[in-house]
């Protein structure tokens, strides 16, 4: 249904996340991978959701120049916002311990926008799922992040990872939302595509 829906475009996902490309697959569309280097930094004013949207945009400006109406290009960006608070990607060990640490026996929220985009209309789409953590052990932290090292993941964990698996204990939302991607908000905003 999609995949006839979208034969006459170029879809492009700019993201090297391998969740977010398996999403892709499992869409079972066509589509291409475009990688463009960004700095990802946003004004400290911005909150929640406000964050994910100025950079799911921010990725998109580097193809700008080269979009052509039959492109459709989707950038997106995840955060984990605790506390009124981004966690973004830890930078080393201790930085991610101290993540999980923070959100052991609480509940945060898992943000993530998408950028919809060619040549001549751009939309932005988020969604927020709540996740709940048990109390967390060091020896539970520790031993995640050695065997799993979740440097690349918003918050220092991976919902489908070991952690997930023993440590949440209730979600409010979309799962895949919190993997990086609202899989179910992005099929129904590429229907709409004229």
């Amino acid at each position: 249904m999609l995949r006839e829906k979208l034969s006459k475009y170029n879809i492009i996902l700019a993201s090297g996340s391998p969740r977010r490309q398996a999403f892709f697959k499992d869409l079972d569309i066509d589509y291409e991978i475009r990688l463009k280097e960004v700095e990802e930094i946003y004004p400290k004013e911005l909150k929640g959701a406000e964050i994910t949207d100025f950079l799911a945009d921010l990725k998109s400006q580097p193809f700008d120049n080269e979009l052509t109406e039959k492109d459709i290009l989707i950038t997106s960006d995840t955060i984990v916002w605790f506390k009124n608070e981004a966690l973004g990607k830890p930078k080393n060990y201790e930085d991610a311990f101290n993540m999980i640490k923070k959100m052991s026996g609480k509940k945060h929220d898992v943000i993530t926008s998408i950028s919809i985009k060619n040549k001549n209309f751009q939309k932005i789409i988020n969604d927020t799922t709540i996740v709940y953590f048990k109390d967390l052990s060091d020896e539970e932290i520790n031993y995640y992040i050695n065997k799993y090292k979740p440097y690349d993941k918003a918050g220092a964990y991976g919902i489908q990872e070991w952690i997930g698996r023993i440590g949440i204990t209730k979600i409010e939302g979309s799962y895949f939302n919190v993997m990086g991607l609202p899989v179910h908000k992005l099929y129904d905003e590429l229907l709409k595509l004229d």
